[in-house]
This record gives C-alpha cells, structure tokens and sequence, in this order.
C-alpha cells in the first residue's frame, strides 16, 4: 500500500476528494475551467483594483469573491484545471474551509510520515499524493457547464 492509498484510508470523510464528491457535486453545480499545468502550483491571491484575481505562475484568473477564490485556490494548487462550483454562493465559503483545511492535514500527515526519507523521496511521495488527488477528482468530474433550472412552479402546470 502506497501512501496515498494510506492517506486516503486515514482521513476517510476528510480525503479532498470525498469532500468535493459528498458536498459539492451533489448539490448544483457549474463547471469551471482554468489554464493550469497538471502539477502542483504555487497560487496567489491577489487583490486588485478590478476585483480579486487568483495567480498561478504569470496567468491571473478573475474571481467574482474572497471566497470562490478560495475554493478555485485549492484546485488550482493540486492542478486541476475543471471543476464544480456549487451554485449557491452561500455554500462556497464553508466548502472552501473544509478544502483547504483537508488540504493542511493531508500535507502535514505526509510530513510526519516521511520524516526519515530523504528530500528527493519525500518530494516523490508528495508528487505521488498529489497526482492520485487530481485523478480522483477528475474521475468525479465538474458536471455540467451550467445548472439545470426546473421550469415548473406551483403556478404553472409544466
């Protein structure tokens, strides 16, 4: 069993990828697409003039909000470059936190795990982690570029 696989056990409900599947992609969603390399990025977020951008490398990506940049920072870092994103903008902030605080304990149990190895390994294994984060997540997909709306109300028989 390789570390990922361990990591993915431990943290069970806590894993990204459970995350994003039991509380992102059941709920509606729209997809979001950036221009990332499919490797782990260095990402920013800057605030602007304009608004409030996230950075990765030399590209910028607009954000309509703090938290939706947020969100789009995790995915960004682990390399994904198509997601969901829920809908409801209420939703957005809370999902963030658990996201990145996943993210935190995922990097740090690895650093407790790989303490003995040496440098070059360690950072195989977190390039190992990482690649079988975004596979999952990819696996899972990003839906739908907009939302389904039910055209039906209680006024109206449809």
């Amino acid at each position: 069993m390789d570390i990922a696989d361990e990591i993915r056990d431990r943290f069970a409900g806590e894993w990204l990828a459970e995350i994003y599947r039991s509380k992102v992609r059941t709920q509606r969603t729209r997809a979001f697409s950036i221009d990332v390399p499919a490797k782990e990025n260095q990402v920013e977020i800057l605030h602007t003039l304009l608004g409030i951008e996230i950075q990765i490398g030399k590209k910028r990506f607009p954000s309509p909000d703090l938290a939706t940049a947020r969100y789009m920072r995790v995915f960004a870092r682990i390399g994904c470059s198509t997601f969901a994103v829920p809908y409801d903008i209420t939703t957005i902030s809370a999902i963030a936190d658990e996201l990145e605080i996943s993210w935190q304990k995922m990097l740090l149990y690895l650093d407790a795990e790989s303490t003995e190895k040496a440098v070059p390994a360690r950072r195989r294994l977190r390039s190992q982690l990482i690649k079988r984060l975004r596979s999952e997540l990819d696996e899972i997909g990003a839906g739908e570029l907009m939302p389904e709306f039910k055209q039906s109300t209680k006024q109206r028989n449809n």
